[in-house]
């Protein structure tokens, strides 16, 4: 998600390196309470003052600098989007948050998510949830993002590469589904796939009009309901469909 900021150079130049001598650790915590100053400053819309432990503790300890290029490490911490090639980004850490806490993941559940991009909030999701299955459209991304998560450990995560609108039928019902790009409805397959008392957070809209971030909850009867929670931006979802 891409919320709109402007930030000026030497703003970017103070906040986005990390200092001298600090280190990536430090730039992490950092880049933490910034998340959570946001939470604070937009709970009006999104109804979350604040992120639970379990979230907080999962942004603290997933090293975001591992997931972005190369040439981008030392801004890895700087709360904002960031390129990571074929036209995609690894989404600002403020909704990598926001999104983790509205699914409400526990420890056993079974996540999917749609849109891999370089792993970083599968990797989120993986410290909180017992599996993760992560969908990617772009096969580079989606081969790099499996190595890297596997390089770093994360047994619990699997990938692959496909239509995400499709889901993963092999491996239903999910606990929680994560869609983290934006779609102009919220796809049949998965709201079949999502478990009966599971959540779902998408966005839907256009590339070019309004997209909001929507909570979706399947009540136990099979019925849905839908919540707004912010306007975003995000890249489209992409596919047969």
């Amino acid at each position: 998600m891409k919320r709109h900021f402007a930030l000026g150079a030497f703003l970017f130049l103070c906040f986005a390196f990390p200092s001298r001598g600090e280190g990536y650790d430090a730039a992490r915590h950092r880049m933490v309470e910034e998340v959570l100053s946001d939470a604070n400053a937009t709970s009006s819309y999104s109804g979350r003052a604040a992120f639970s432990p379990g979230v907080i503790a999962a942004m603290e300890k997933v090293e975001r600098h591992r997931f972005v290029p190369a040439a981008l490490s030392l801004v890895a911490y700087l709360n904002r989007p960031l390129p990571i090639g074929y036209g995609q980004t690894i989404s600002q850490p403020f909704i990598v948050a926001l999104m983790t806490d509205l699914m409400k993941v526990k420890a056993g559940d079974k996540v999917l998510e749609i849109g891999t991009g370089s792993g970083y909030q599968a990797a989120v999701l993986a410290e909180m949830a017992g599996s993760v299955y992560s969908i990617e459209i772009i096969e580079p991304l989606g081969k790099e993002a499996g190595e890297r998560l596997q390089s770093l450990g994360y047994r619990n995560v699997q990938t692959r590469v496909g239509d995400g609108y499709y889901g993963w039928p092999e491996a239903v019902p999910f606990d929680a589904i994560m869609v983290t790009a934006a779609a102009s409805h919220v796809p049949p397959p998965l709201i079949k796939q999502l478990k009966p008392g599971g959540r779902m957070v998408i966005p839907l809209g256009t590339q070019f009009m309004t997209q909001y971030l929507m909570l979706v909850e399947k009540q136990m009867d099979g019925t849905l309901t839908t919540r707004q929670i912010l306007p975003v931006r995000f890249v489209p979802l992409t596919g047969g469909h």
